[in-house]
């Protein structure tokens, strides 16, 4: 209370005790302000408090007292609820003001008792009440009890900053990451007029990754993955997919080759327990069919228009990067499809969708939507409705995506297939190469990986990679051995004669000064596939081919099987001149 005779406005007054007690961690030295406007109260409160260890702060008046705090920054603050110029309500409102996040703990010193007063201390931001006449232990208590608050306020304001810096800083990681991830795994082609697609992730990464391209044949590939997990530690594998996937589609690879080199790719960096439910579709709007893959995704569905039917496309292999390249199967099955036949994919987000009640949406509500439906074009949001009706205000608890394809003709689609198709139907790709091995280079060399090497490269032919190799071979070791080295096969009818033969190689190898072997390779694609013809020239003789023994495949003899071998898997085998010069054709048939 305000005591006559005493000056207001006064300098605040700092006691410095001159014995301090020893400070522990529950009795730390703390910087205390004392504002009451009675002398007697301010000296005992300030015995105690100095006894204690702790600095002291003397204010007389609400104004004091906020002055007080702006110089000093008092660790806790005792206030009298009634002083003269500023009462203690107004000062602890400023004071809290003042103090922001810092906790400084307010004790009101009161003798007020009624209920509506001390509801007004805690309303202008008081913390507790300290009753007149003040007992020692009391106050010591709250002020132990108020500093641990403080301490653990301090505390929670470090971490709290700490963590928004991490934050920031794990943001400003994520908006670098997820603009290189939107440059590797864009959307490609999926803004044909055929395709309707709906991505929609639990995080700024996505688990689920679409990737679409156009084939230089015209077809449309596209590969829906479902990575194991959510957001970033999920989303890490669909970079090198995205990125393999856009590599080698445009480029003209098969669906095989490209299912192979992402499975290798993943199988290789990812831990053990990551990998990607997959499935993935060539299509081929000019013969109106669909090749797909699936691998561990939920049953894909094609959609007949006509009779308004659906078949399942059930999952028949492990997902991507589960198994070595050794153990992968890349099988496909074909489908043909009529104009306004739909294919529709989903990633198991969609089954697994679940309401309120924690029932999941299933393949079975799914099968309704599609037997329900009544327009065909109105299926992709009829589903995209049910799921989000189903689910209602319920958490959704992984990534949902959906898709949607519509057969129609090439021209319907978009110009670039028109383009592409019509250069695809109207024009044929043809290359041609030759290559010449000399003597030098016989004992040291072999050209066969070369050459393989560069066949490879062609997409329509890595399918057929060991069938070429051993046409190549076979052809190669013919010219080498029986042309240029001039050796009998009839030498190895024996098992003694293998020995005999093979050092004549190498002796005639390291003896040999002239000769040659010429590769001529021609490549040639049409609508259904292409023709591959290899002409191998050797310096040597010639035979007499038109006389030549002809051994078949399941002769017992040890010789002169290198030619039916070659019958076997060309479509021609021709002798050109004295019969150093063998032409072969190998013809294959595409399945895009």
């Amino acid at each position: 209370m305000h005591q006559p005779g005493i000056a207001t406005g006064a300098p605040v007054q700092e006691i410095q005790p001159p014995d301090e007690a020893p400070t522990t961690m529950n009795n730390r030295r703390l910087k205390i302000l004392v504002a009451d406007d009675t002398d007697t109260d301010r000296l005992i409160l300030e015995s105690i408090l100095r006894k204690e260890g702790h600095q002291v702060l003397l204010a007389r008046n609400g104004l004091e007292a906020i002055s007080a705090y702006e110089a000093e920054h008092p660790d806790i603050v005792l206030l009298d609820a009634l002083m003269p110029e500023m009462d203690g309500f107004g000062a602890a409102r400023t004071i809290k003001q003042l103090a922001g996040d810092e906790l400084v703990p307010i004790i009101f010193l009161t003798s007020l008792s009624d209920t509506e007063s001390l509801v007004r201390c805690l309303d202008a931001g008081g913390d507790d009440f300290l009753s007149k006449p003040y007992n020692r232990v009391i106050l010591q208590a709250k002020i132990k009890a108020f500093n641990r608050m403080r301490e653990l306020h301090s505390t929670m304001l470090t971490q709290r900053d700490q963590i928004v810096q991490y934050n920031n800083r794990l943001l400003q990681e994520q908006q670098v990451a997820k603009h290189v991830f939107d440059n590797v795994a864009h959307s490609g082609c999926l803004n044909a007029k055929n395709v309707r697609f709906f991505l929609s992730s639990l995080a700024v990464f996505n688990g689920d990754v679409l990737v679409a391209a156009m084939r230089p044949n015209g077809n449309m590939m596209v590969l829906l993955g479902d990575f194991t997990g959510h957001g970033l530690p999920a989303a890490i594998g669909a970079m090198p997919l995205a990125s393999t996937f856009y590599g080698m589609v445009p480029k003209g690879f098969g669906m095989s080759d490209i299912l192979r080199e992402i499975n290798g790719k993943l199988k290789n960096i990812l831990p053990v327990g990551i990998f990607c439910c997959a499935i993935m579709l060539d299509i081929n709007f000019r013969k109106r069919r669909v090749k797909i893959w699936n691998g561990g995704l939920p049953d894909a569905f094609i959609y007949r228009q006509k009779t308004a039917t659906v078949v399942p496309v059930r999952s028949t292999h492990l997902p991507l990067g589960v198994l070595s390249n050794r153990a992968f199967k890349d099988n496909c099955e074909y489908f043909e499809l009529a104009i306004n036949d739909r294919i529709f994919l989903w990633s198991d987000g969609i089954h697994e969708a679940r309401n309120l009640n924690g029932d999941m949406f299933g393949e079975e509500r799914l099968k309704q939507v599609f037997v329900q439906n009544r327009e065909p074009s109105r299926l992709f949001d009829e589903i995209i409705e049910q799921v989000q009706q189903f689910v209602g205000t319920n958490d959704k608890d992984d990534d949902l995506s959906l898709l949607e394809i519509r057969m129609d003709e090439p021209a319907q689609v978009d110009q670039a297939f028109v383009d592409a198709n019509q250069r695809f139907a109207n024009a044929e790709v043809e290359w041609s190469m030759r290559f010449e091995v000399n003597p030098r280079s016989f004992r040291v060399f072999d050209p066969l990986p070369m050459l393989l090497n560069v066949l490879m490269e062609v997409p329509s032919l890595r399918s057929f990679s060991s069938t070429i190799y051993t046409i190549l071979a076979e052809l190669y070791a013919n010219a080498l051995e029986h042309g240029v080295l001039q050796l009998n096969s009839t030498l190895k009818k024996t098992p003694s004669g293998f020995s005999d033969y093979y050092r004549l190689r190498e002796e005639r190898l390291q003896q040999l000064d002239t000769g040659y072997v010429r590769f001529h390779i021609n490549h040639r694609t049409h609508d259904e596939g292409g023709i591959l013809r290899v002409r191998v020239e050797d310096s040597g003789k010639g035979f007499d081919y038109q006389n030549r023994n002809r051994n078949s495949l399941h002769s017992l003899s040890y010789s002169g099987r290198g030619l039916a071998l070659l019958e076997s898997l060309c479509s021609s085998v021709n002798f050109i001149g004295a019969g150093n010069t063998i032409e072969v054709e190998f013809c294959w048939v595409s399945d895009d």
